[in-house]
């Protein structure tokens, strides 16, 4: 390798030119909660791991430790951070550095109910203090496009929360994905790529194992999308 740009023929008088490089990102959701376990609505409530919590973390920190990235970034809250300073232990990475920009998004007066009792002391779905998906990309797209140019042609582990994974997804995919009733796992990942461009899905809601932590390969005819869906009928992830 001659450590020069990667280049694509183009065609004319100058034979080639420069691409850029495909830098992947991985979103992972954080580890157990009590709260993810009673099915309680957290938001900005800041909780903490469970044991079976740190357990998951572990887990998934040994199936990434040797899939390639280079750094760990996480929400600022202590669920999130947890996880990825498991992971990035495993990895030999340096500490995760906390993004407020990534915490879950916001849910008012429906943080540490259930969705049965969000349904019976609001039923007509109107929250107080709830945020909106629409914001939550405002705020935690440019975190991930920042740091797709800060890290060009590398990996990097993003660890956030099932709101924030859902609500980028959905506006990457003009909401195709998640379809309706498709809950972001405890420790799943969402792999994205960006090539310069704009970010892409590339796979989504995999259980961290070792096969499917390895590098994964950008597809031709990706394409990226980027209407939001302001829907909000279904019930909160938790």
């Amino acid at each position: 390798m001659s450590g020069e740009p990667e280049t694509t023929p183009s065609g004319g008088r100058e034979g080639k030119r420069a691409t850029a490089p495909v830098t992947r990102i991985t979103l992972v959701r954080h580890g157990e909660t009590d709260w993810n376990r009673q099915r309680r609505i957290q938001g900005s409530t800041d909780i903490p791991l469970n044991d079976a919590g740190v357990a998951q973390a572990a887990v998934a920190a040994h199936a990434l430790a040797d899939a390639g990235y280079t750094a760990v970034y996480a929400s600022a809250l202590s669920r999130a951070l947890q996880t990825a300073a498991i992971i990035a232990d495993a990895a030999g990475l340096g500490a995760p550095v906390g993004e407020p920009e990534l915490n879950e998004r916001a849910f008012g007066e429906a943080e540490g109910l259930t969705n049965q009792e969000i349904l019976g002391r609001f039923p007509d779905d109107v929250v107080p203090g709830r945020e909106t998906r629409e914001h939550v990309v405002r705020r935690a797209l440019p975190v991930l496009e920042s740091l797709a140019v800060q890290h060009a042609g590398e990996s990097v582990l993003v660890v956030t929360h099932g709101a924030v994974i859902g609500s980028l997804i959905r506006h990457l995919t003009n909401g195709e994905r998640p379809r309706q009733g498709e809950l972001i796992s405890n420790l799943s990942l969402s792999h994205l790529w960006h090539d310069g461009g704009r970010l892409r899905l590339e796979e989504f809601n995999l259980p961290a194992t070792a096969a499917q932590a390895e590098a994964f390969a950008v597809p031709a005819d990706s394409t990226s999308v980027s209407a939001p869906s302001s829907a909000d009928a279904e019930p909160a992830q938790v």
